[in-house]
């Protein structure tokens, strides 16, 4: 067929086509599509140590969406790997002594991660998504508002959309002032503003209170338009269940790039790493200050004091 089209219309199609790859190109800014293969470096640096401390840091793991290699995990100090009790996280937990005072802790994966969409779930995970947590309450308001959002649609995957857009529409993301970034669901739903954390713990409550399962994981984005270099702090995403399925979202990345809010309907690019899944996250050692709220960045507490430590990511595309 192509040998009897005639030349010029055959340079017109490759023309067009060459017209359509561009547009789609420009319309996915920060989109990875198929897989990704990089190294991550998870550096941390630890303050004066004074008295007592601990500290909890996540440690990737394998999954269906991302195959993590440890290529080194320089912790020079005695640590020990714990897992959450409710979500299976493989967690360090350091006790540091004065003399380990401004040592770092480096931790270097090799990472090939796919493309994720919507994917099948066990029959056992259901329930345990329908629970409130610390910041993401299930009470009357969520209700209200989803019921309000989602009324008229007659499934699951309608009204997680309904959500969705409700969230979209509502929120802005805006990381001024105080109370954002600790995946607030009721400050996000008062004050309309947050980070990603915010946009999905206010998609989780108002998906939870109208009995859809919706869960939450955290990790980094790895620049598309960059071959290797810092990465400027964590992202996070959620994923709810419909048709005994795990459909994956990104409100806030979908709220920064409304032209791609189809596309984080259902997938996550493939330039994606996560960290951890889960919140109130359970260990033993417990810190003091009670369960995790999440884990992306590293939870050290010094004297039964929560204190911030010196943590960096960087990246580097394998094969670029």
């Amino acid at each position: 067929m192509v040998s009897q089209m005639p030349a010029r219309v055959l340079i017109l199609l490759v023309f067009l086509l060459a017209v359509a790859v561009a547009t789609h190109a420009a319309d996915s800014p920060g989109i990875v599509k198929g897989t990704d293969q990089f190294e991550f470096v998870y550096r941390v640096k630890l303050p004066e140590i004074k008295g007592e401390a601990r500290v909890w840091i996540p440690l990737a793991k394998t999954d269906a969406f991302q195959t993590v290699t440890e290529e080194e995990l320089n912790i020079p100090m005695k640590w020990e790997k714990v897992q959450d009790r409710d979500y299976g996280n493989d967690i360090c937990v350091l006790r540091p002594h004065p003399e380990d005072s401004g040592k770092t802790i480096e931790l270097r994966y090799r990472v090939t991660r796919k493309e994720k969409a919507a994917y099948p779930a066990t029959s056992t995970e259901a329930a345990h998504y329908l629970h409130p947590e610390k910041l993401v309450p299930i009470n009357e308001t969520f209700r209200t508002l989803a019921q309000k959002a989602a009324a008229g649609k007659t499934d699951d995957l309608e009204r997680a959309k309904a959500l969705y857009d409700h969230v979209m529409g509502r929120m802005r993301y805006d990381k001024s002032g105080t109370g954002w970034g600790r995946g607030d669901a009721v400050y996000a739903c008062d004050a309309r503003t947050g980070n990603c954390s915010d946009f999905h713990a206010y998609f989780i409550a108002l998906a939870r209170s109208i009995g859809i399962p919706a869960r939450f994981a955290i990790g980094a984005t790895i620049p598309a338009d960059k071959n290797e270099g810092t990465i400027e702090g964590y992202h996070c995403w959620a994923e709810f269940l419909a048709d005994r399925r795990w459909v994956p979202v990104d409100i806030s990345e979908a709220w920064k790039n409304p032209k791609l809010a189809d596309y984080y309907f259902g997938h996550n690019p493939a330039n994606r790493f996560e960290l951890t899944k889960g919140r109130d996250l359970v260990v033993d050692p417990e810190p003091a200050s009670g369960p995790i709220n999440f884990l992306a960045y590293p939870l050290l507490e010094m004297n039964g004091e929560v204190i911030k430590p010196e943590t960096t990511f960087t990246f580097r595309r394998i094969g670029a």
